[in-house]
Formats: structure tokens, sequence, C-alpha cells
């Protein structure tokens, strides 16, 4: 069995130079599809159940999904929530095999965000399990604006909550689905230059490339999650498989044919984030 918690992947990440990919579920084709290409690629995969994807298949079925595909892995996996918005939320993860929950307290005031992410990260703890905060405010294309992280405020948060990875806003955005932002590399310095904790990224679908990969191999981001380019890549292969024989209805058959694309889109992904 190779599941892992998230402190146990972002550690040799911060350690070693890479980065370690926390790919955004929706269903089994794209969990099963992204833990083959971790095999693949032979690196660690973090699977994320985000809200839409609890929206759909609840909690104590995604846990078991999770568990069931890191059990015949060769490579860690990594069971993580990601944007629990409340404790109860994270406790239910936690007492469904989640092996990591992120706590998104990032609309809070710095003091109720502290107070609420370090009583969450007491409780992962005290189960053996990870816990992710976020400092600042990561947006959403066409949505809520951004506020970036302050780097005193990155560090007292890191200090006073105990968290096994930071999560920050560096000009990241969710939902992006193209590449032609970029990241805020002298914030993202002056948050290393006060905390050592590993630094997360959401909204990396819109990071370019090439900074994506040297992030990975010289800053301490040691997470990178990927969501909207895989949700694009499984939405171009279902439409190819269906537009291919207009008869066939077998949605198992038609699904089928999404594994493939889903997979080398993941291995594209996860190639990215490896040492050099």
């Amino acid at each position: 069995m190779s599941l892992a918690t998230l402190n146990d992947v972002l550690q040799p990440a911060l350690k070693n130079g890479h980065a370690v990919a926390g790919l955004v579920t929706l269903g089994w084709e794209d969990m099963r599809a992204f833990v083959a290409a971790a095999e693949a690629e032979n690196c660690p995969v973090i699977l994320q159940a985000g809200p839409s994807c609890r929206a759909h298949t609840p909690l104590p079925v995604l846990g078991k999904m999770f568990r069931h595909l890191a059990e015949d892995a060769s490579i860690p996996v990594v069971a993580h929530l990601d944007h629990g918005y409340t404790a109860d939320e994270c406790r239910a993860a936690i007492d469904s095999g989640f092996t990591s929950v992120m706590f998104d307290g990032s609309r809070l005031a710095l003091a109720d965000n502290i107070a609420q992410t370090r009583a969450i990260v007491d409780m992962a703890h005290a189960a053996g399990v990870s816990c992710e905060g976020e400092i600042g405010f990561v947006g959403y294309s066409g949505g809520e604006n951004s506020a970036g992280t302050d780097p005193a405020e990155a560090a007292q948060f890191a200090a006073e909550t105990g968290v096994d990875g930071m999560a920050i806003s560096v000009g990241n955005v969710h939902l992006q689905q193209d590449k032609q932002g970029g990241l805020d590399e002298p914030r993202i310095r002056a948050i290393e230059a006060v905390t050592g904790v590993p630094l997360v990224i959401h909204g990396g679908s819109g990071v370019p490339l090439a900074q994506r990969t040297a992030l990975a191999r010289g800053s301490n981001v040691c997470k990178f999650n990927i969501g909207t380019e895989l949700r694009m890549a499984f939405g171009d292969a279902l439409r190819a498989a269906i537009n291919s024989d207009p008869d066939r209805f077998d949605r198992v058959q038609i699904l089928r044919d999404t594994h493939d694309p889903v997979m080398a889109a993941a291995r594209r992904v996860l190639a990215g984030f490896k040492g050099a």
C-alpha cells in the first residue's frame, strides 16, 4: 500500500528540489488516469477532492476510491481534501480515510484564520493526517479578485498554525484556462525568507510551464494544484469519444476512451515538476 500523507511527499520535495502535483479529481476515470500517469513517471501524486467533486460524490465514497487506488500503486498517493471550509468537513474527510486536509480560512480575518487553522491542524495531526492552510486569498478567473499574501502575515500564519503546507496568493488564479499570467517571484522570495514551510500554488493551470518547472526546482514551492487544464483534456477526450461513433451509447465504453488522453496530459504535468 502506497498511501501517504501530504507531509510525506512535501518534505522530500523541499529537500531535493522538486514539486508534487495536486491533481483535482472529479470522478473515477480521471483519478485512475492520474495514478497511472504517476506510475509511468515514477513520482508521487496528490489526489484532490474539491467542493465540486464532493457535491457529486460523498466523502466516504471518495475516501475509499482514493485508498483503493493507493493500495495497488507503487508510488506514494496522497488522499487530499481540497478547500475544506469547516472543521466538520475536515473531520468528515479524516473519518473517511483521507490522509490530508486543506482548511481554507482565506476569507477570514487573520486572527480567525490562524485560530481555526490551528485547531484543524491539531485535529489532523492527532489522527496522523497532514493539514494545508491558506494565507492571502487566491481569486477566480471571472470571479472574486485575489488578495496577495503579505510575507509578514505568512510568517505569523506558518509559525502559529503548524501547517504542513501553506497556500499563498502570488498572482495565481483559480480556473484560469490560459497561461498568459505568471507568478510574482519577488513576493515568493520574500515569503521564503521568513518561513521554511513548503509553499503551495493553487490555480497552477494558469502558470506558464517554464515558470512552474523553474519554481519546482529552485524555490520552496513544493505543490502545484492542477485542475483546469486536465478537465479540459478530459472534455476534449470525451467529445472525441462520443463523436467517433454517434451510435455508441454505453457510457463505460465511451469513458474508457478518455483514459489514455487524460493519462498523457497528466504525465506532461507531472514531468514538469521533477527535479533537474
